[in-house]
């Protein structure tokens, strides 16, 4: 699998369709080794984070995924360290998927870079446009939330459980709703 040709393919504004064979390939390779992850998991509890750390662009250390993580390519996901994802989160990156230090997500939180051209005439000949996202230090994504390409959630700011984020939120504080909306900063002792 050529990684730098696929990466190529999804220029974070470039429109792509997903039919291109080089993306389903890469796409399949990812698939393949995140179900390979999940079923160590859960069949004989080992983590085998080696199999991430070959797909991943980057992971720190001390980092926990459960099962069943699932993502599009791999390449495109970088995490800091201490990072802990509880399980069945999903992470399509067709753009870089960005995460820092001392990161917390809960179950069901997708994260979703790609999303189709508003033209009817565009979806239906499957053009997508990618947009990155990114994790600062000392997030916390409550569960079930969705993080939606282009956004960036600032340090140490908590994302409620159900939200659907679809534009940057500000360091140090609570957000929640869909959208997203600040609730209120963090109190800090």
């Amino acid at each position: 699998m050529e990684t730098e040709r696929v990466k190529k393919l999804i220029d974070n504004e470039n429109i792509f369709t997903t039919s291109n064979p080089e993306i389903e390939s890469a796409s399949k390779y990812a698939f393949e080794q995140c179900c390979i992850f999940n079923q160590l998991v859960l069949t004989k509890n080992n983590y085998d984070f080696s199999i991430l750390k070959k797909l991943f662009r980057s992971i720190g250390a001390d980092v926990y995924i459960e099962p069943n993580f699932m993502c599009t390519f791999g390449f495109n996901i970088s995490l800091g360290n201490n990072f802990f994802a509880n399980h069945d989160v999903t992470m399509l990156d067709f753009a870089p998927i960005t995460i820092g230090s001392n990161v917390n997500i809960a179950p069901k939180v997708g994260f979703y870079t790609a999303n189709y051209l508003e033209e009817p005439a565009a979806r239906r000949a499957k053009q997508m446009i990618a947009r990155p996202i990114t994790l600062e230090d000392g997030v916390w994504i409550g569960g079930s939330a969705v993080i939606l390409g282009g956004v960036t959630i600032g340090e140490n700011s908590i994302i409620g459980a159900g939200s659907v984020v679809t534009h940057d939120i500000p360091k140090n504080v609570i957000a929640v709703g869909n959208p997203a909306r600040v609730l209120r900063p963090i109190k800090f002792a």
